[in-house]
This record gives structure tokens, C-alpha cells and sequence, in this order.
């Protein structure tokens, strides 16, 4: 396809370790952290959304796919959204429980 997109074993491979595991591990440690300073979601999701334009560059530089595929980014933005906004509400549940105890239980 145009696009880059196909069903192998190596483009999921590749998949499964730039977007998910390195992206993924990326946007964790985005989410947390930045609940962990108390900023608004919204700060979250454009940090975010680089790590998605960071992972679509690494798919690009080692792997020799397309840069600018907007469907391929789509996707990667989704799995670090995704993966980024688990790690800020986990986050920040626990804080809320710690600093508010006798208001919220887990």
C-alpha cells in the first residue's frame, strides 16, 4: 500500500517496539510525571502528541518507512495517548488518596 501500512511479522515487530515499547514507555513516564507536578491533562496530551511525532521519526530514521503518513501517526498518537493518560489518572489517583485520605478510597 501507499501508505506503508502491511501485515507482516516485521512491520508488527517493529511496531511492538518503537511505538509500544519505546513510545509507550515514553509516554508512561510523561503521564506520571507530569501528574506528579500537578499540571492539567491538557499539558499531558500536547507533550503527548510529540512523543507521537518522536516515534513516527524513529519508524522513519531506522526502519525506512514514511515520515509523513497521517494515518500512521494517528496511530501512534492513539497508543501514547492512550498509554500517557492510564499513567497520569493512575498517577494521580494515588495522590489524590494520599494527600485527601478522608475524602476518597481507593
Amino acid at each position: 500500500m501507499a501508505d506503508g501500512f502491511s501485515l507482516d511479522l516485521r512491520t508488527l515487530g517493529v511496531f511492538l517496539l518503537i511505538t509500544v515499547a519505546m513510545g509507550g514507555g515514553a509516554a508512561w513516564m510523561t503521564g506520571s510525571g507530569l501528574a506528579r507536578g500537578w499540571r492539567p491533562f491538557w499539558h499531558c496530551a500536547l507533550a503527548l502528541l510529540l512523543i507521537a511525532a518522536v516515534t513516527r521519526f524513529l519508524h522513519y530514521a531506522l526502519f525506512e518507512e514514511t515520515l509523513l503518513s497521517l494515518p500512521a501517526y494517528c496511530v501512534d498518537a492513539a497508543v501514547a495517548l492512550a498509554i500517557g493518560a492510564v499513567a497520569y489518572r493512575y498517577t494521580r489517583t494515588g495522590q489524590m488518596t494520599r494527600q485527601y485520605a478522608w475524602l476518597y478510597e481507593r
